[in-house]
């Protein structure tokens, strides 16, 4: 049984998600606040996080940045706020997905459905296949890690799956729309911007000049391409 962690001030909201979810055979537990959400949190007993912005104590935004240190469990914001700045923002802090309020409880739970499912055969599927080596570049997919010159670096869930999918094709040319229908699914809210800014999240960690790129390259007009 899956069990699933709510970070959500709004009592009526956070009661909303919990019936449905637990109508559909979800364990859930609840917390109201940054503090009590980031202990939960850390626990490593959850396999998907539904994170509130507007949280007393710590907000959305460094809840998601400190949970996405030590897990790379999905994270789905569920948010009042629609300007593109928050969801980009939220996506670069590590958040694989957004829901906007007022919601569908039925889209909540598919979407909820949907991440676990592709977290799931992500892993089972990076697990059977044979790790990457490119330069001072190690990808260790059995254990989702990430080195570069012998130091690991920490990625999300998304980057890792993101990067591993590049470096698995070198020197192919892919473009925003393919990776993003690729990485997050059709069925994933959000646009091409996604990969855009999990691009340059992964440079920001694994290039020593991100102005002059040595892995993920961008092939103006057309998209990116891993450089083996």
């Amino acid at each position: 049984m899956s069990r699933i962690l709510i970070i959500e001030d709004e009592r009526s909201i956070a009661e909303l998600e919990r019936d449905y979810l637990e109508i559909e055979g979800f364990e859930v537990e609840m917390t109201s606040d940054g503090n009590t959400g980031l202990e939960a949190a850390l626990n490593h007993r959850h396999q998907l996080i539904l994170l509130d912005l507007m949280l007393p104590h710590i907000n959305g935004f460094e809840l998601c940045k400190q949970i996405r240190k030590k897990t790379d469990i999905p994270i789905l914001i569920v948010t009042a706020k629609t300007e593109d700045i928050d969801k980009v923002r939220g996506l670069g802090l590590g958040a694989d997905d957004y829901i906007v309020k007022p919601f569908s409880p039925s889209e909540l739970v598919a979407r909820v459905k949907a991440h676990l499912a592709r977290y799931e055969r992500l892993i089972g599927r990076n697990a059977s296949t044979d790790d990457i080596q490119v330069r001072g570049l190690h990808l260790t997919k059995s254990s989702r890690q990430v080195f570069m010159n012998g130091k690991e670096v920490l990625l999300t869930a998304r980057e890792f799956d993101l990067l591993t999918f590049l470096a698995s094709h070198p020197n192919q040319v892919f473009s925003k729309e393919h990776l993003f229908e690729r990485i997050w699914g059709m069925d994933s809210m959000g646009d091409t911007a996604t990969v855009t800014v999990h691009v340059r999240k992964i440079r920001e960690k694994i290039e020593s000049n991100t102005a002059s790129p040595q892995y993920i390259e961008t092939v103006w007009g057309a998209g990116y391409r891993f450089k083996g």
